[in-house]
């Protein structure tokens, strides 16, 4: 067992060549810089039932000083339940890493932080996940440029994702063809309405017309009965703001708190690759921020979720992996979500009923590593991942974590630590984690692995390398108790993970796992430990260091019974997992093998179950955003509360 771990290790290093103490990086203000359109939603739940009691949709301009602060200007805010319409003009302050994560004063709560990502192109997406009083939303803020858009730039096809969680409880997608003057021409939708289960309704709507006004449109649906994004009684005015090229747009009702993302598509075939920054909400109900790489038909993603009915932890880091095809048209699905792919290789997503959702994605900016680092010793700011799932650095990290660090001239050679416990210099390479020197794996002139030390607990760890004397750009990450990431025989967090059976051979599709079985899931990232030990130092083979987190496993979304969580014994920087595999309920082949801990839960690798192999993944479709154990079935009521 322990050999073959050792060597997946030694042959992935030899490979390789062919909130809080510290303060937030802000080296990135300057991304956010002049006069935004925003919009804001909010949903406010019952802390009993769940239930809507209050929905509020707040937007207008906001401006961005370039070095921390803004103000509002040309608000509405919109309170359901109060019925009321106000226009407040609140400000606040911001901070933008490097790699464009961001914290801003929520204009809507201001003793609440949005966590946030500016794209490129500028574009604003986030959420407040970490806010105490448990309520979703959503915030999207794009520039405004002069000269301002103009009807005629409101041309071609387009697609658009909508979601009104506030009446209704209504999502889709809707196309149309905008002619440049007036009319968006025949608007066809798609959509999905609470409690009405996965059952389509389908419309074709005429009559929509549009103004523009100070580079934002209006657009009017004519008063219909039973219509989507149209009142029975009264014309339904939208408002939609775009960005500077005019290939995304965002908005929603004058007087409703719903949210529209919207992409121009057809002008060339799409692509979805490279690291995209997104946000969102669904109704189970979730809102979140996050991050995933698109390579080849997969991604790899994490979402920093405010789950209102998990009961470990109000938020949750979530990991995951999903697949795609786009083919010409830009459109795919994953079971859970329909996704439209337009121009520039921007994403928006709409829930398949009974799983109503919204979401946008918008490609990292460039980073200029000359502009970070004058030292010539760079650090990627995107580039600090769990070295056993690739997890992207949204995920954060936790104490004990293996993880691998990307950059440039971080070491003068490849260089392989020869024995245990770890060093914390290996070829003149230092990694310090607030201020901390941390073990180190393996070093080369591209990349380097070193282990997170066991008293980092702050809620903001500063990351920086040095190499022979010359220090690297600090990069700033959010801490989290656990952060699991499962080693896979791939080497990339995908396919099938390290797992043994108990006669030291691998887990996979010719030698699958038994139900009632007990294997061995080797991973990192769990977190402190008891008995402690020294960083960089290898797992007791007596008096084992147990996780003294809570760690729970998932097959296939059924779960498994952890026999052991802790140290790998012999190992440095690994955790082992010994879990038996459920007798009932698993399908035979390959399944999702799902680690969670306490504010962390990770849905990246497979195992194989006895039988055939042939069959597909079984918790991938319900796992997408809704970590098994931690769903409610209770739906949204109460929605009609204006």
């Amino acid at each position: 067992m322990n050999r073959l771990i050792r060597l997946s290790l030694l042959l992935s290093a030899l490979l390789l060549p062919a909130f809080a103490q510290n303060a937030w990086d802000n080296s990135g203000n300057s991304m956010l810089n002049g006069t935004y359109y925003f919009r804001q939603i909010v949903y406010v739940l019952s802390a009993n039932t769940g239930n809507l009691t209050d929905a509020l949709a707040f937007y207008g301009n906001i401006n961005f000083n370039g070095a921390g602060s803004y103000t509002t200007s040309n608000t509405q805010l919109i309170d359901l339940a109060q019925g009321t319409v106000s226009a407040p003009t609140p400000s606040g302050t911001y901070s933008v890493a490097a790699s464009g994560q961001a914290f801003f004063t929520n204009p809507v709560v201001p003793k609440d932080t949005i966590s946030a990502m500016v794209s490129q192109g500028g574009i604003l997406v986030g959420s407040a996940t970490e806010n105490a009083a448990l309520y979703n939303d959503l915030f999207i803020a794009a520039p405004l440029v002069q000269p301002f858009l103009t009807a005629s730039s409101f041309r071609g096809s387009y697609t658009m994702a909508f979601l009104d969680e506030s009446n209704q409880g209504v999502g889709g997608l809707a196309t149309f063809s905008p002619d440049g003057s007036s009319s968006l021409g025949t608007v066809a939708i798609n959509a999905y309405v609470e409690g009405n289960g996965s059952s389509k309704v389908v419309q074709n709507l005429t009559g929509v017309t549009y103004i523009f006004s100070s580079g934002a449109a209006k657009v009017t649906f004519p008063a219909r009965t039973n219509a989507v994004l149209s009142d029975p009684r009264n014309p339904t005015q939208y408002y939609l703001y775009f960005s500077p090229d005019g290939n995304f747009f965002f908005g929603g009702a004058q007087f409703n708190a719903d949210m529209i993302v919207g992409v121009r598509t057809g002008t060339s075939t799409p692509a979805l690759n490279g690291l995209f920054y997104e946000a969102g909400f669904d109704d189970n109900p979730e809102s979140f921020f996050g991050s995933f790489s698109a390579n080849s038909g997969t991604i790899v993603g994490h979402q920093r979720l405010l789950n209102f009915f998990n009961s470990s932890s109000a938020s949750l880091s979530y990991t995951y992996n999903d697949a795609y095809n786009l083919g010409t048209t830009g459109a795919y699905n994953n079971g859970v979500t329909n996704y439209v792919v337009g121009a520039n290789n921007i994403r928006i997503g709409s829930g398949i009923g009974p799983n109503l959702s919204i979401s946008v994605a918008l490609p990292a900016p460039s980073l200029d590593a000359t502009k970070i680092s004058s030292s010539g010793v760079f650090l990627n700011p995107t580039g600090i991942v769990n070295a056993g799932s690739s997890a992207p650095f949204t995920a954060g990290i936790a104490p004990g974590e293996l993880l691998t660090l990307y950059g440039s001239n971080l070491a003068a050679g490849p260089q392989v630590a020869s024995s245990i416990p770890f060093p914390t210099t290996l070829n003149n390479v230092q990694v310090m984690i607030n201020g901390i020197a941390a073990p180190i794996y393996y070093v080369t002139p591209g990349q380097l692995s070193a282990i997170v030390p066991y008293a980092v607990t702050s809620g903001i760890a500063q990351v920086q390398v040095i190499n022979n004397g010359k220090a690297s750009n600090f990069v700033t990450m959010q801490t989290a108790k656990t952060a699991p990431g499962v080693l896979t025989q791939s080497q990339n967090g995908l396919g099938y993970g390290d797992v043994i059976h108990a006669d030291g051979t691998l887990v996979n599709a010719g030698n699958p796992a038994k139900p009632g079985e007990t294997v061995s899931v080797f991973l990192t990232g769990l977190g402190a430990v008891n008995p402690t030990i020294s960083d960089g130092a290898a797992g007791p083979t007596t008096n084992y260091s147990l996780a003294t987190n809570t760690i729970t496993a998932f097959v296939g979304g059924v779960q498994a019974q952890v026999g052991y969580a802790g140290l790998a014994p012999t190992f440095a920087g690994l955790y082992q997992l010994n879990i038996t595999i459920p007798a009932t309920g698993v399908t035979a082949g390959d399944n999702y093998l799902d680690v969670s801990g306490p504010d962390a839960y990770t849905s990246e690798s497979l195992i194989a179950v006895a039988g055939s192999a042939s069959a597909e993944p079984q918790s991938q479709t319900m796992m997408r955003r809704r970590p098994a154990g931690e769903r409610h079935t209770a739906p949204l009521t109460n929605r009609a509360i204006r």
